[in-house]
């Protein structure tokens, strides 16, 4: 249920933020937040990560399916099985991966708008969802090393 409700706040939280981008920065400039570190810039990615495999809805359609069902499956199984850990992680991927699933089949693109700079080199622009896609991998990570691990 944690997981379930959890996915589901998630979802909300990405889709309000993205809704807010669309509505007040698309066809302005960027919003600088802290200079030379973090601006809001609205962008239109009808790729995947980083803007690569331009056009090829219907395959990330495909993945993002499957990818869900694998995961949503596993849980049905094991979830009173399975560390905390994992099912933050699990609720994080999945309500990120619904997240931009979304905007791909409503609006057949994802709305990008998270501008962050480097050591002077600008990383790609990015959402909540995709935010929330790296962090449950982390923590998957995290959850192999602690957990899996037994050494």
């Amino acid at each position: 249920m944690f997981v379930a409700i959890f996915s589901i706040i998630l979802i909300i939280i990405d889709q309000f933020t993205k809704f807010l981008a669309a509505s007040y920065l698309a066809n302005e400039d960027s919003v600088v937040l802290i200079d030379n570190f973090l601006r809001l810039y609205y962008i239109e990615n009808r790729g995947a990560a980083f803007g690569i495999l331009q056009g090829f809805r219907f395959l990330f359609a495909v993945i993002t399916v499957a990818v869900l069902i694998i995961l949503i499956v596993f849980l049905i199984k094991n979830y009173n099985k399975v560390p905390f850990i994992y099912l933050l992680s699990f609720s994080l991927l999945i309500g990120g991966t619904i997240g931009n699933f979304i905007d791909r089949v409503r609006l057949h693109y994802v709305i990008d708008f998270i501008s962050m700079r480097f050591f002077g080199y600008d990383f790609a622009i990015f959402n909540f969802a995709d935010v929330f896609i790296v962090v449950g991998t982390i923590l998957i990570s995290i959850g192999i090393l602690l957990h899996d691990n037994k050494r």
